[in-house]
């Protein structure tokens, strides 16, 4: 975890300060800072396009009663991407723009869910029959049990205190 904030607090702002110094050679002082203002007032924009559309067919799935898994990652993406292009700089323009792609960001959560497979199957998910191998919960001696937690459970009637309330008065220790 500290690698990554390391990264991200410390070496990017260098990679960018790097970055705008090189352009800035190239275009401009003035160039430069337009470009960098340009590049954030059509980042918020295709954001807000897009995160829309996100928005609206998350909803629509989940009116339809189906998970929005796809819908939602594209959100997060757009989301991310928005961060990104609000970040003055060069690299997390290019970056923002990337995910804002729909091409980049299939082949992003495709290698997501390939790294989640890969993990589910080396332990994460052993033993409960996500891996595609032979559950172990014949061995578990809970197993009745636990396919059928609630099965002769009698719904119960609230107690009334004298007054008809339902409210109960009293102390406790917490024994840790």
């Amino acid at each position: 975890m500290f690698r990554i904030l390391f990264l991200l607090f410390i070496v990017v702002p260098i990679i960018e300060i790097a970055l705008l110094i090189q352009v800035s050679d190239v275009i401009g002082g003035f160039a430069t800072i337009a470009l960098v203002i340009i590049t954030a007032i059509i980042g918020a924009k295709c954001v807000k396009q897009q995160g829309l559309g996100a928005y609206t067919n998350v909803q629509q799935q989940m009116a339809q009663g189906q998970l929005p898994g796809e819908h939602i990652f594209t959100g997060l993406c757009v989301i991310i991407a928005g961060v990104l292009l609000m970040t003055p700089g060069i690299m997390t323009d290019v970056l923002g723009f990337l995910l804002l792609t729909p091409a980049v960001r299939r082949s992003l959560s495709k290698a997501l869910l390939a790294q989640a497979s890969v993990k589910a199957q080396t332990g994460f998910g052993a033993g409960f029959g996500q891996s595609g191998q032979q559950s172990t919960q014949q061995n578990n001696p809970f197993e009745q049990q636990a396919s059928r937690p609630f099965e002769d459970a009698q719904p119960r009637q609230p107690e009334r205190n004298v007054d008809g309330s339902n409210t109960f008065e009293g102390e406790y220790k917490r024994k840790d």
